[in-house]
């Protein structure tokens, strides 16, 4: 086992490998691959009557793009060097991709909340993506490009000051840090920032279950069923049932044994097919409702597909004390979102499982529904966007600092804001790009090249 000091000065070694402000450099590459051609490609084994609705909700504006291009954005970063120093990546590093949820304590807390492209990989990759998406919520929001840049600027600010912090840090207080989200409104500075994030939690402790009963049933025929609504909705028929019962079957036994016994309390009703999200639109995924104590007892599960993760044919090779993580996703890709999940968050969904489904496809389960939230980043004005893009910073920091080497990136990053700096260029040209790739897209929708379905 290294020594602290071994561990920094490897870390400053990452320096001659790629310096840190030349992480700013971003120029696109003379052969980078054609964004439309990728996303395509990516869409190859998916639902294909739902890739009008996915092209769709992209279209919508430059922060909708970037939400579905995660692919884009890996190659575009898998051509460039790299630090070499690993931990466990988001994959998908944008703002909304953080948010509340509740623990098995039931205390709400804000983490990192989507790992469906999930992998070990390069530090900064996830930062980069953080960064860029900053800038591109705020160009959405019509904020001036200083105003743009000091956006972005608190997201890699709030990421390396956290990892400094941490990295002096025992093991055990980095593993059970947390982001308790009663301390929230406190650290935000303006009353109105305080206001808004007590709203937005009041709003996450009513996303439950039985919310999602009252929303997403009705009652036929004396039974409670869910509601069909085409193409976003569609109850399974009696042959779709019966091949979820396999899956879910297979789904239980990979829970601990206390969950099952937890699990076992309910009762099947009913499962549906539904659209979820942006850049997972045209994945399958099923909803399952169970019931336990009576028809006010609900629960619903979620069942998603897992496929390989973007990042994937984009890394360079991995350092030995990541082989196992990778050994992982190579076995299974719901078993490497649920690993990744359990790796970064402070606290994870007590049903988080994986499972095989018709086809050998992938999937991931959890709740539909745990008092899940986000944020509204469009109405949030300058100053509120820089409070929530600091937050995340610190929150991805947290995460990088439970899987990957603290006292390396600490190392590599060192006193000075080089690699802050560097880091908020390339999220504002990588804005600029993002603008540029979401234009090509509205084109081919508009020229018939592409099929999509707006607003739904």
């Amino acid at each position: 086992m290294s020594t602290p000091a071994e561990r920094r000065r490897r870390g400053r070694a990452a320096r001659d490998r790629v310096s840190r402000s030349a992480h700013g450099r971003w120029i696109p590459a003379a052969d980078r691959p054609d964004p439309l051609g990728v996303l395509e490609r990516q869409c190859e084994d998916r639902v294909a009557e739902l890739l009008p609705i996915r092209r769709g909700r992209m279209a919508e504006s430059p922060f909708a793009y970037l939400r579905g291009a995660a692919a884009v954005q890996a190659a575009d970063l898998g051509a460039l060097p790299d630090t070499g120093i690993t931990v466990q990546l988001c994959g998908d590093a944008h703002l909304l991709n953080f948010g509340v949820y509740a623990s098995p304590e039931r205390a709400l807390l804000f983490d990192v909340n989507d790992f469906d492209e999930t992998h070990p990989g390069p530090f900064e990759w996830d930062v980069k993506r953080l960064a860029a998406s900053v800038a591109v919520a705020a160009r959405d929001n019509r904020q001036d490009e200083e105003q743009v840049r000091r956006a972005a600027l608190a997201a890699v600010q709030g990421y390396a000051g956290a990892v400094r912090r941490l990295a002096g840090m025992g093991e055990l207080d980095v593993w059970y840090a947390r982001v308790d989200t009663a301390d929230l409104p406190a650290l935000l500075r303006k009353p109105g920032q305080r206001r808004r994030a007590e709203a937005d939690l009041a709003r996450a402790r009513g996303r439950t279950s039985l919310q999602a009963l009252g929303k997403l049933t009705e009652e036929r025929d004396g039974r409670c069923r869910i509601i069909s609504a085409p193409p976003l909705i569609e109850p399974l028929d009696r042959n779709g049932l019966r091949g979820i019962g396999k899956v879910f079957a297979d789904y239980r036994a990979s829970l601990p044994e206390e969950r099952r016994v937890l699990l076992d309390r309910y009762r099947f009703v009913e499962a549906a097919t539904k659209v979820v999200g942006v850049g997972s639109v045209g994945t399958r995924c099923f909803i399952v409702l169970l019931e336990g104590q009576g028809g006010n007892d609900p629960l619903f599960l979620q069942l998603k597909e897992a496929g390989r993760s973007v990042l994937e044919e984009h890394l360079p090779p991995l350092r030995a004390e990541a082989r196992v993580a990778a050994e992982v996703a190579a076995h299974h890709g719901g078993h490497r979102v649920v690993t990744g999940q359990h790796l970064m968050q402070a606290a994870s969904d007590i049903f988080l499982g994986w499972t095989t489904g018709p086809a050998g496809r992938h999937f991931y389960g959890r709740q539909l529904r745990d008092m899940k939230g986000s944020t509204d980043i469009t109405a949030l004005r300058p100053s509120g966007l820089r409070s929530y893009a600091d937050l995340c910073g610190r929150t991805l920091a947290r995460a990088h600092a439970r899987t990957g080497d603290r006292l390396a990136i600490a190392g590599y990053l060192g006193r000075a804001d080089t690699f802050v700096e560097a880091v908020a260029d390339f999220a504002l040209r990588y804005a600029d790009r993002t603008a540029a790739d979401h234009g090509d897209l509205v084109a081919a929708i508009a020229d018939g090249r592409l099929a999509a379905t707006p607003g739904v």
